[in-house]
């Protein structure tokens, strides 16, 4: 006959507290490895905002050349709005730099619009695109450039093309178009140009 070995209690419950003690630890690392997760896909989330790169232009071009006070000069052309921007350094104290927008060609049939910056207020938020950025430098003050911002928007999606491939706007359309006010023409894209005059704090 087997002998009944009594219950070692002590050493019970030793057992018993150990596997208790590594259940708990096996828990908690279990939630603090979570946690760690959790804070590394949150740490990129929080500070997307501020990380978030300011779009540049689509087209930087380099810094143009030098020129001098009174010289007339192209900054860009913008062919589908039939319109050349031009600048000249006035040696004006009070508005060292002028731009204006004149027209490229008189037969040019126009497929865009150009409108003044002051109207337009081009923002990104409002459908613009920061098409290009013109420098010029002042020849006599090479810290002193003009930076030109042009911006553009596009219009509405282009008629649907014919048989032939070809784009046709028939005469009765349009003068039903002028008529109404230009009601139901499809948007023309826009371009607008921002000028602002940058260094040349110790130019006279």
């Amino acid at each position: 006959m087997t002998p009944i070995r009594p219950p070692s209690f002590p050493r019970d419950l030793a057992e018993a507290t150990a596997a208790s003690g590594q259940a708990e630890a096996f828990r908690q690392g279990v939630l603090l490895a979570l946690l760690a997760a959790a804070i590394a896909v949150a740490a990129p989330l929080r500070a997307e905002p501020d990380a978030r790169p300011v779009p540049g232009p689509r087209h930087e071009r380099p810094v143009g050349t030098p020129q001098a006070i009174g010289a007339v000069h192209t900054l860009r052309q913008i062919p589908e709005a039939c319109t050349r921007l031009e600048g000249v350094f006035t040696g004006e104290p009070g508005q060292p730099y002028r731009m204006r927008a004149v027209p490229s060609a008189p037969n040019c049939q126009p497929r865009a619009r150009y409108v003044a910056a002051a109207q337009a207020a081009p923002t990104q938020a409002g459908g613009w695109i920061l098409d290009d950025l013109v420098r010029v430098p002042d020849a006599g003050c090479p810290s002193r450039q003009a930076a030109v911002q042009v911006w553009r928007k596009p219009g509405a999606a282009a008629p649907e093309r014919d048989g032939q491939g070809q784009t046709r706007v028939y005469l009765d359309e349009a003068r039903r178009r002028a008529a109404t006010g230009g009601a139901g023409a499809p948007a023309l894209p826009q371009f607008t140009a921002i000028l602002e005059l940058k260094g040349g704090s110790g130019c006279r």
